[in-house]
């Protein structure tokens, strides 16, 4: 994984930073969607992201599409960034303002995040690396108050990243049909995040 080309990002202002114990501070940074381009197309098109749905892409559609979602009020794009490096790839989106609205009774406060963990460190695992990551972001969500629920739509094939939200609290929905694949829904109520992060963290 080290031919992964990694953009510097020493000079980009976090929104946010995350210390979870025993795995260090995440920061948040968002994408840059010239400057990550390399990274984000590396990502995106790899076998191992094929539940992204980004698989058969160029890299003029991938610029395309973060393109796009910069210029969004209601959707952002960041870049999870661990020891200096990114390590996952981290979307938010106003459920009411995106096609999953149509999918499923949306609540007011509902906040919706797709998460794509990166390729570990130096191609080595990392203990707790995907749950240290969720935990992170999720702090980042309940930054606003206004944010009462947490939800996502994996890909219903993608078991591992299910069990991954089951272990940190999320309540499996139901299996959804959307156009490009059918989807598991998972909510995550805010009194549950705040007690995952307490339970693992310290600001």
């Amino acid at each position: 994984m080290s031919s992964i080309p990694s953009p510097d990002l020493s000079d980009r202002t976090p929104v946010h930073r995350h210390h979870v114990d025993g795995f260090g501070e995440v920061r948040l940074v968002p994408v840059d969607p010239d400057a990550d381009l390399d990274l984000l197309y590396a990502w995106v098109t790899e076998e191992r992201a094929k539940f992204w749905g980004m698989n058969g892409y160029t890299r003029e559609e991938v610029h395309e599409t973060y393109t796009f979602l910069d210029g969004l009020t209601t959707h952002h794009a960041f870049l999870a960034v661990l020891g200096g490096r990114p390590a996952a790839l981290f979307q938010t989106y106003e459920p009411e303002a995106d096609p999953l609205g149509e999918c499923y009774d949306v609540r007011p406060g509902d906040h919706g995040v797709h998460l794509l963990i990166g390729p570990a460190h130096g191609g080595q695992p990392v203990a707790n690396f995907s749950s240290g990551l969720i935990i992170a972001l999720i702090d980042y969500i309940l930054t606003d108050p206004g944010r009462r629920r947490i939800v996502v739509e994996p890909d219903a094939r993608n078991e591992r990243a299910i069990e991954r939200l089951r272990r940190v609290g999320f309540v499996l929905g139901p299996e959804i049909d959307k156009p490009e694949k059918r989807a598991r829904l998972a909510f995550l109520e805010r009194a549950d995040a705040e007690a995952a992060v307490k339970a693992v963290s310290h600001r």
